[in-house]
């Protein structure tokens, strides 16, 4: 039986390891720095993810959250954060392991992590790219923006393997 190096595991959690260092820096702060903001993309289904049922039913299947202005008990664990946010003047907690998610975009200086989904065992190549704010879908809380925002350029880990 040939053994492979899973690098796109350990990509992925090498990319969950900095979410989760950045979300420890802002907690000890209390808050975001300058113009920063968040989009989290995140898996309503995992099996760890904590939301109220009205978000539940309304976000089936997954959700992204905005971490801008207001946000409120932000704790960060090994395993995910739990954090309190303002949904049309209702704050709910959230808790969301690091397993759940799916994106993560800081619009601000146009970076952004996506987590590949899938099925298989295989091992996964991880994306790491830049996502335009129009691609992150908002919820009520977010502010649009105005400046017009450059192309995605997504960069393949594959390109820099030698062959």
């Amino acid at each position: 039986m040939v053994k492979m190096i899973d690098y796109g595991n350990m990509m992925h959690d090498a990319m969950r390891g900095l979410i989760k260092t950045l979300l420890q820096n802002i907690a000890t702060a209390g808050e975001l720095p300058g113009d920063h903001h968040f989009f989290i993309t995140f898996d309503t289904m995992h099996p760890d993810v904590e939301i109220a049922d009205w978000l539940s039913d309304r976000y089936p299947d997954e959700m992204t959250v905005v971490v801008q202005h207001w946000f409120d008990n932000l704790e960060v664990t090994d395993e995910g954060f739990s954090i309190t946010l303002n949904f049309g003047d209702s704050p709910e907690p959230l808790y969301i392991p690091f397993m759940a998610l799916r994106k993560f975009v800081d619009p601000s200086v146009e970076f952004g992590l996506r987590f590949e989904q899938s099925e298989s065992a295989e091992p996964q190549d991880a994306d790491i790219e830049t996502l335009p704010v129009a691609e992150a879908p908002m919820h009520e809380n977010a502010e649009p923006s105005d400046k017009p925002k450059p192309e995605a350029e997504v960069v393949r880990l594959d390109s820099f393997r030698k062959h």
